[in-house]
């Protein structure tokens, strides 16, 4: 049974605070020092290639999503657009990707700030840092929106800064002709040599850049705290697309750019922070660190957040039964945040703290490309039947989007299906989640009539 009349979320920000927040989710620093790396590991200096493909799939995708969060400017996000469009079953199979994904960035993103910290803070251990700053986070999160919307906001400025330094240290000593990167893009062949990039490695390397600009579509989760949303939610979105694009492809292009040994870069894990230690000196790698893990925190808080009034919308909605659906649709007289349904969803992300963090990485799956594509039929289905026909924004050049990032979609689940280390578990973990979502709202859900409900 669906609760009746639940509080609503308060209508408390504009178009700066949502993108803070979203800019938080998508957590640019972190995606350089800990993601980037693996790009240039596999395709080289092909990464800027991979960098310009990866845009031009990220721009498709954030055109559906502003056009559909502007149609649905709901918190429970993307199984909201595609319940209204393809229906209840594929809605609630939507949502239980999201609940996976959802809840295992909480601990992949604890477990990760060790790795960062390693050369700063020796023998840091790593499942109570994490624990210990989930918990914190969870804690900020209890606050009024408005208050983590400028909590956030303060963060993201010292992560922008430790990519502005980052940047300035690539261009001190640039000497090649980015040009180059683009007419002659090499990798690192057997034995280390340098090799012509290959236009798989290339592909990979895009897979992994799409992957590193994810988060903008996060906007939709503050549609309702939002104001006049329909009208305003899409420029939130398209601005957060484009300043990750910057924040991201603008330091991967000067490290390349400044690269003394460029084999030594490419082969690297930690490049970025290896060329703040060599021309700003050891404080300045060090300062960098604690940026980049401040980084992961703000995407921890703004995640917290988000989290939160996902399983908010979820409970509208009646999915999970009594106490469940009323804990997380209880607001906070004061902070007016669904205080109950935070700490719950900081509770289960430090537990999910003590599991592999492998096994959290494989079991949040290839969910992004399952989600992606979903948006992108909904986007389709949505015109053709006109339920979207009252949204405020609409993506231009239509159906060019959804065409591109569908195809872009089977090329790369193509190529992890092939990998047969990490790409095909991912791929069998999603399915998994799906088998799982169907199976509970065929079993559970259908004889309620259950549906996402547009407050």
């Amino acid at each position: 049974m669906q609760p009746a009349s639940p509080t609503p979320l308060a209508r408390s920000l504009g178009v700066a605070g949502v993108l803070f927040l979203t800019l938080s989710v998508t957590t640019p620093a972190s995606s350089v020092f800990v993601i980037v790396p693996g790009m240039l590991q596999v395709a080289g200096t092909g990464a800027i290639w991979a960098t310009l493909i990866a845009a031009v799939v990220c721009v498709a995708t954030a055109y559906i999503y502003a056009e559909l969060s502007s149609a649905w400017p709901v918190a429970g996000g993307e199984y909201v657009m595609v319940a209204q469009t393809l229906g209840p079953l594929a809605g609630f199979v939507m949502l239980g990707i999201n609940v996976f994904n959802n809840l295992i960035f909480l601990p992949v993103a604890g477990l990760g700030i060790r790795e960062v910290l390693a050369g700063v803070i020796p023998g840091l251990p790593q499942v109570p840092t994490a624990i210990a700053v989930v918990g914190a986070c969870t804690l900020i999160g209890l606050l009024n929106i408005r208050i983590n919307a400028i909590v956030t906001g303060a963060f993201l400025l010292i992560e922008i800064a430790a990519l502005f330094a980052v940047t300035a240290f690539g261009l001190v000593e640039a000497g090649a002709n980015p040009l180059g990167f683009l007419t002659n893009p090499q990798m690192l062949g057997a034995g280390g040599a340098l090799v012509p990039a290959s236009l798989t490695s290339i592909g990979v390397a895009a897979s992994i850049a799409i992957f590193a600009f994810n988060g903008y579509g996060a906007a939709v989760y503050f549609g309702e705290e939002m104001h006049e949303a329909p009208h305003r939610i899409a420029r939130s979105i398209l601005w957060a697309l484009v300043w990750t694009l910057l924040l991201e492809g603008v330091p991967l292009l000067a490290a390349l750019m400044g690269a003394v040994d460029l084999p030594a870069v490419l082969a690297s894990s930690n490049p970025f922070g290896e060329l703040a230690t060599r021309v700003g000196g050891e404080r300045a790698g060090q300062l960098i660190a604690f940026g980049v893990a401040l980084a992961i925190v703000n995407a921890i808080i703004a995640w917290v957040l988000a989290c939160a009034r996902f399983f908010y919308g979820t409970a509208r909605d009646g999915s999970w039964g009594r106490p469940f659906d009323a804990w997380m649709l209880a607001i906070h007289p004061r902070w007016q945040s669904p205080w109950i349904g935070t700490l719950m969803v900081g509770g289960v992300g430090m537990l999910l703290c003590f599991l592999p963090l492998r096994l959290l990485e494989v079991w949040s799956g290839a969910g992004l490309i399952a989600i992606y594509a979903g948006i992108a039929v909904a986007a389709i289905v949505g015109r053709r039947k006109g339920t979207t026909g009252h949204a405020r924004y609409r993506m231009p050049l239509y159906p060019l989007a959804p065409i591109v990032t569908l195809i872009a979609l089977a090329l790369i689940t193509w190529a992890t299906w092939f990998d047969l280390e990490e790409g095909r578990p991912a791929i069998i973990a999603t399915l998994v989640q799906i088998a799982i979502a169907a199976g509970y709202y065929l079993l559970v859900l259908r004889p309620r009539r259950w549906t996402a409900i547009i407050p």
